[in-house]
């Protein structure tokens, strides 16, 4: 698949099969994210890949630090959480490295996290997969950094969910880029 066949078809697709992705296939994937641009070449992205229990992990410390926060809810809700990360036999969670040195800028390290995910995401859509980034109130979630390995004050930018695709959806139609661009000559 072309790159612009791959931008054009890229869509978020939550239903996946539970079939698990061999390593190969995941590798490949992070390895096109590898290939994502960044300031000053520190490579600020952090990946922690999830699959059969560790996805079980992720689920249980999701469902502990919503009962955390919310202790009266009810069974199903607290279960609907401790789900979510089995909607897809892959997670990926992308996390951004603070700058280290005055000269480096947060926002660059997060840019360049976003585009090692949607490099992912490209990637995934070219290999006939599944695909969808998750954010929230996880994301933010201390508990839920902690049990990825992640500090407390770094940004994880989101989750991705990846598997082989249970069944195709069209492409969305997307809206142009010309009520959001402005032409300077």
């Amino acid at each position: 698949m072309d790159i612009f066949t791959a931008i054009y078809e890229r869509h978020s697709i939550g239903k996946v099969k539970p079939d698990p992705l061999p390593r190969e296939l995941i590798e490949k994937l992070l390895s096109a994210a590898a290939q994502a641009p960044n300031h000053f070449k520190i490579r600020p992205w952090r990946f922690v890949v999830l699959t059969g229990k560790g996805r079980e992990g992720l689920g249980n410390a999701m469902a502990a630090s919503f009962k955390a926060k919310f202790p009266d809810i009810a069974a199903e809700a607290f279960e609907k959480e401790r789900q979510k990360p089995l909607r897809a036999p892959l997670v990926i969670a992308v996390a951004v490295d603070k700058p280290t040195e005055p000269k480096m800028d947060e926002v660059e390290n997060i840019s360049a996290a976003a585009a090692a995910c949607q490099n992912i995401l490209l990637a995934a859509t070219a290999l006939d997969l599944g695909a969808v980034w998750r954010t929230g109130d996880t994301a933010r979630d201390p508990e839920i950094k902690k049990f990825l390995g992640f500090a407390p004050d770094q940004h994880l930018i989101g989750f991705l969910y990846i598997g082989y695709i249970e069944s195709p959806s069209p492409v969305p139609e997307r809206p142009s880029f010309a009520d959001r661009t402005v032409w300077i000559d």
